[in-house]
């Protein structure tokens, strides 16, 4: 097996979690002939596959709030958020599904997306929003508020607990508002607080990744072929009795099944191994 065959091997058996990964991954790397500038060493991705802070792109290209979850600004902003991708989403396939880690993931994003987009305008910025954070952070912090006093082992600092982790990482992005990537950080913070709701929600019987699930089932369905069946004339005589004919069936496959078992025991150890009633009972089913 080569590098090609694992790869595709793991994308198979990996679940939503690798495949999230992969995703991510994948446009990045097809991303850069497309969108990466060499001579300014920065990506400057579209209005219209990019999520804008300005309403009028919003209401163009409403697809965005999607989209700009699966870009990336570099190589090293797509390795942190793969990272924590990678640690959020083993934690939280613990507790819950493959459908609800997809659903949790796409519906942080847009929630994150849409504090991004409102709160800019409140604040009279005027930028564009690229990266997973803000879907990571919904699946960081829906793990965090469901299981807080989990125990995770780190490299190099040993075991801590898990509400820690998600409350330093917190903390660092609230302390870089107004001095770095203010509508990134507002966008973790929108993210986080969907996957608190989300968690809550839940346990009071709402599963808000429904409504992702029930949309792809109706896109894959609206675009699937139907398989036209040939009509069949199908003729039905009254007078046999239906229930009685099938008191008898059941009754014929259950001795059958007896006959079988009674003649498996022969062959396997011979007819002086039969009790009594098997060979009264074979005797019987003889004649």
């Amino acid at each position: 097996m080569n590098i090609l065959d694992d790869i595709k091997l793991q994308y198979k058996i990996g679940g939503i979690a690798n495949r999230l990964i992969y995703w991510n991954v994948g446009v990045f790397l097809i991303s850069i002939p497309l969108f990466y500038q060499f001579k300014t060493g920065f990506f400057e991705y579209p209005m219209w596959i990019s999520l804008s802070s300005n309403p009028k792109d919003v209401l163009y290209f409403p697809y965005t709030f999607i989209t700009y979850i699966f870009l990336h600004g570099g190589f090293w902003h797509l390795f942190y958020n793969m990272m924590v991708l990678n640690f959020a989403s083993r934690l939280f396939l613990t507790f819950f599904t493959q459908k609800q880690l997809l659903g949790l993931y796409i519906l942080s994003g847009i929630f994150a997306g849409l504090c991004f987009v409102i709160l800019s305008n409140l604040m009279g910025m005027n930028s564009t929003l690229v990266g997973a954070s803000g879907a990571i952070m919904g699946i960081l912090v829906a793990t965090t508020t469901y299981q807080p006093l989990m125990v995770v082992r780190l490299l190099l600092i040993g075991n801590v607990k898990l509400w820690h982790i998600t409350g330093v990482t917190l903390l660092l992005f609230l302390l870089q508002i107004g001095i770095a990537n203010t509508g990134g950080h507002i966008a973790h913070f929108g993210g986080a607080f969907f996957g608190f709701v989300y968690i809550k929600l839940l346990q009071n019987g709402t599963d808000l990744s429904a409504i992702v699930s029930r949309v792809i089932d109706f896109f894959v369905n609206l675009f699937q072929p139907k398989k036209s069946t040939p009509f069949k004339r199908v003729h039905v005589n009254p007078k046999k009795p239906v229930v009685k004919s099938a008191s008898k069936i059941i009754a014929k496959d259950k001795n059958q099944q007896q006959i079988d078992e009674i003649l498996d025991k022969i062959s396997q150890s011979g007819y002086d191994s039969l009790t009594a009633e098997e060979k009264e009972f074979l005797f019987k089913a003889g004649k």
